[in-house]
């Protein structure tokens, strides 16, 4: 393995670390996600899975249903490469392909089964290109393929909000050595992404052509919706 890519792989173990603390739900997560994509599409799949790098997605859906294949979408090849990674490890890259870029500038040449969007939205920076996001994925979908989303979320001048990440707060300090001060300063480059509130979210679900909309998971700052893509 290349020198680079061993580093990589052990930035997203980091990740991974990191994850679990920042969403201490994300392996159950995970299982919800996958109970719902098997009980709305056959045995047989294509998943498109938008911000693939690090790769637990296809890992975690790929290696329980082996009948499922994955096109993976993210900006970052470096991170691509790492998931192209577990894949070997796993015995499934067979079953998977990469894309590097955004999912607005790749084509595909048939429609999907299904699709995630997990931990990307809120780093999309506008409505217009979130709208845009969710918009293009369900151009990719079959008519009623299940669509899983989830995101940071929230309006940040509400109080409910800050109760929120006043929970989310406690649970670095209570998990990990990080000072009050190392938390803070956390605090402040999340407050610096793209959130958005969960009406805004589902608005914007519903103009992409989304149907049947519902929030089926929320957890300190994390929130997630299950779709399906309209004719």
């Amino acid at each position: 393995m290349k020198d680079d890519l061993i580093f990589d792989m052990e930035m997203a173990k980091e990740y991974d670390k990191g994850i679990r603390r920042a969403l201490p739900s994300y392996d159950a997560l995970f299982r919800m996600v996958q109970s719902f994509l098997r009980a709305n599409i056959k045995d047989s799949a294509n998943v498109l899975v938008v911000g693939a790098g690090g790769g637990n997605e296809i890992v975690t859906f790929g290696t329980a249903n082996p009948s499922w294949t994955f096109a993976g979408v993210d900006p970052s090849e470096a991170m691509l490469e790492v998931a192209l990674q577990k894949a070997k490890n796993e015995g499934i890259e067979e079953r998977v392909s990469i894309h590097v870029g955004k999912i607005e500038e790749i084509e595909f040449t048939e429609p999907f089964n299904a699709a995630t969007c997990i931990l990307v939205l809120h780093f999309v920076e506008t409505i217009e290109e979130k709208r845009s996001l969710l918009k293009t994925v369900k151009e990719q979908l079959k008519p009623g393929a299940p669509f899983v989303l989830v995101t940071m979320f929230g309006d940040q001048s509400n109080s409910e909000f800050n109760e929120r990440m006043n929970l989310w707060k406690s649970i670095w300090l209570d998990l990990t050595d990080l000072t009050l001060e190392d938390v803070n300063g956390m605090e402040e480059s999340v407050r610096e992404l793209s959130f958005i509130s969960a009406n805004e979210i589902e608005k914007l679900l519903d103009q992409a052509g989304f149907e049947r909309v519902t929030q089926f998971f929320s957890t300190t700052l994390f929130g997630g919706w299950i779709a399906h893509a309209g004719n």
